[in-house]
């Protein structure tokens, strides 16, 4: 690709019209990670810098969204990890689970589901984010964000329940808002 080739050169409007092109891409990427819309630009251009200066290891065999996709990635973890300190930790215990709901789930939007993801805790919202959506093990989530593989169990069952509870009260208000 032409674009990538001139980033590789570090041609400032190869690097603005790259952003451009994925822009819509990386952020789809970023917020499940974000608890604002504010927090995922941050990481978002946290992760394009990262893509400008690392773009020479990218491997033209390969898929460059892919590629830009694990720093988008990597950048989410960088940036739980180097602000966790920040959140306020709740004790982590195993949840026990309602029934889901498919009617509620099938009226959710994408943006929908997204901003109840978003409500989450920080520690559960990355958990839930890169077991469910990025398909990681929570081997793999307890090495990158250091913490002990019970933790990611826990963290992910919690997360579960808090989106079941949410979900609940969600399906309640929409009830009510249709039956009159």
């Amino acid at each position: 690709m032409i674009l990538i080739q001139g980033c590789m050169k570090g041609d400032r409007e190869s690097q603005k019209m790259l952003y451009k092109h994925y822009y819509g891409y990386a952020m789809s990427v970023c917020i499940r990670y974000a608890h604002s819309m504010e927090e995922a630009q941050e990481i978002m251009n946290d992760g394009f810098l990262k893509v400008f200066t690392k773009i020479n290891q990218y491997d033209p065999k390969r898929s460059f969204k892919g590629w830009m996709r694990r720093i988008m990635i990597n950048t989410a973890i960088d940036y739980f990890r180097s602000n966790k300190h920040h959140y306020n930790h709740q004790e982590i215990e195993v949840a026990k689970g309602e029934q889901e709901k498919e009617d509620v789930l099938r009226d959710l939007s994408y943006n929908e589901i997204i901003a109840l993801v978003q409500k989450l805790s920080p520690g559960y919202r990355t958990v839930f984010s890169l077991y469910v959506i990025e398909g990681y093990s929570h081997e793999e989530i307890a090495d990158k964000l250091g913490i002990n593989v019970g933790t990611s169990k826990s963290n992910l069952s919690k997360a579960r329940a808090n989106l079941r509870s949410m979900l609940a009260k969600y399906d309640k208000e929409a009830y009510a808002k249709y039956s009159g």
